[in-house]
């Protein structure tokens, strides 16, 4: 396997898994949060759904000036319809990343619009990937807080 392949492996088996635990929410507590500052179970969802929209327009080393996500004013109507919306930019984001050499994952600088830091798109990449599995960590403890069974997802 080459690295890209590699890291479209790890990106699916993150999702996977994110979807596993996604699915064991009832709508009941779509709108569930631990505290005020925090944000809903349904939110969460949704933030890691829309940022393959945004990492597929850095990645590409587009602008993020004026960025707007398709899910503005999109409102929340339950977990199978965020993934269905968010499937095509999903798709889209994997195959930008099969497209990237091995050249270009060790040589191209990638700038996080976020805080500026510069990153080689290889490690900009499994960054992406950290981001994910740290909201799935989240929202395992937030069914945790919920008391509802948690899915097994060490298979």
């Amino acid at each position: 396997m080459t690295q890209t392949e590699f890291i479209i492996l790890n990106f699916n088996e993150i999702r996977r898994k994110s979807i596993k635990l996604w699915k064991a929410l009832p709508e009941s507590y779509y709108n569930w949060k631990p505290d005020e500052t925090a944000i809903t179970a349904i939110e969460m969802i949704r933030h890691v759904l829309q940022a393959d929209y945004g990492w597929n327009i850095i990645i590409n080393q587009g602008d993020m000036t004026n960025y707007k996500t398709p899910w503005e004013n999109k409102p929340f109507v339950s977990v199978a319809d965020e993934l269905e919306f968010a499937a095509p930019y999903r798709k889209e984001f994997l195959e930008s990343v099969s497209k990237f050499s091995e050249t270009e994952l060790k040589k191209t600088k990638v700038i996080h619009p976020g805080n500026g830091e510069h990153k080689t798109l290889g490690k900009y990449l499994l960054r992406i990937g950290y981001h994910e599995a740290v909201h799935a960590g989240q929202f395992l403890s937030y069914l945790r807080a919920m008391n509802i069974n948690r899915p097994e997802l060490w298979d």
